[in-house]
This record gives C-alpha cells, sequence and structure tokens, in this order.
C-alpha cells in the first residue's frame, strides 16, 4: 500500500501541515569568506564546504526537504557532484524550495538556531531572514533567526565550527 507523498491513503490533503527539522555543522577555516544565511559576514574565518559552506541555508534546506518527504541536501546536491563546487547556498535553497513546491506544499514559517562562539550575528539576523525570503521567493514568509553561544560545547565555544539548527513548516496547497 503506497503512503506518503507518493500517494496512496495517507496522500497529504489540502491544508494538511508538517514539519521539518534541519540541522548542519561546518568546521571555521582560514582562506575561506564566511557565509551565514546567504549574508556574508566580515571574519578572519569561513566555513569548509562543497558549496559556499552556508551551514544556516544547509539546515533550512533540509528541514524543507525533510518536511515534504523529499530526501536531504545530500541527495540534491552530493559532494561528490564538482560541477556544484563552491555553489552559492542561496541557489541550492531556491532549487529546494522548487522541488517542495513541486510537490504542492507551500512554505508556513522558518525558525532557525545558529550555535557560534563568534562573530555576534546580532547585526545581521534581519538581512540573513531576508536573504532566506528572497531565496524562496515568498517576501511575507515568517523567518526566525537567532544566536547561541554554544557555552561548554567545545569545538563551537572554541570558535572552530558553526552548527546550525532550522525548523521548516510547510502547509499542503495540493495534491502531489
Amino acid at each position: 500500500m503506497a503512503t506518503g507523498d507518493a500517494g496512496g491513503p495517507s496522500a497529504p490533503v489540502p491544508g494538511a501541515v508538517r514539519v521539518g527539522l534541519g540541522f548542519d555543522v561546518h568546521p571555521l577555516v582560514p582562506g575561506r569568506p564566511l557565509r551565514l544565511g546567504g549574508v556574508e559576514i566580515p571574519f578572519p574565518l569561513g566555513l569548509a564546504g562543497h558549496s559556499d559552506g552556508d551551514a544556516l541555508l544547509h539546515a533550512v534546506i533540509d528541514g524543507l526537504l525533510g518536511a515534504a518527504n523529499a530526501g536531504d541536501i545530500g541527495s540534491l546536491f552530493p559532494d561528490t557532484d564538482t560541477s556544484i563546487a563552491g555553489i552559492d547556498s542561496r541557489e541550492m535553497l531556491r532549487e529546494a524550495g522548487r522541488l517542495v513546491a513541486e510537490r504542492g506544499w507551500t512554505v508556513s514559517f522558518v525558525d532557525a538556531v545558529v550555535v557560534a562562539a563568534q562573530p555576534r550575528l546580532a547585526p545581521y539576523r534581519e538581512a540573513m531572514a531576508a536573504a532566506i525570503r528572497e531565496s524562496l521567493n515568498m517576501p511575507h514568509l515568517e523567518v526566525s533567526v537567532k544566536g547561541k553561544s554554544g557555552q561548554g560545547l567545545e569545538p563551537l565555544e572554541g570558535g572552530k565550527a558553526i552548527a546550525c539548527l532550522a525548523t521548516v513548516t510547510l502547509v499542503r496547497q495540493r495534491p502531489s
């Protein structure tokens, strides 16, 4: 018996709600710009990664894909694909948003947490939220971005990495 987004008796109906959880962590390294939430932040270290390393957008992407039962960031953008090396994570987010919409879902809310000892993120929170809204082409989308220091969690507290979590709420607009 088919279930989930594939159809069948448990296929989501219009108005159904799902919540997805995304998580990502990348080490901080010299020689790369620091990009978080689609925003370049002045800092002497950047996030390592096959793409631009934007752990915040990666967490949002995984939350989107998880809520839509559409796999994960690694299946959509494998790090073995050399053609996407260095890709801007905003492009990845746009593609994930397109896939989610194609499956009949609309993003309702994004709630994200960045865990980092430094830099201070408060001056960039609204720009990050705006970049997420813009990447998903949803000017009225509610996006919350919060920063936490990672107290007591080495290597986060030691400034060696940045971790991000995101929950994404989707609302079903039409059957898939």
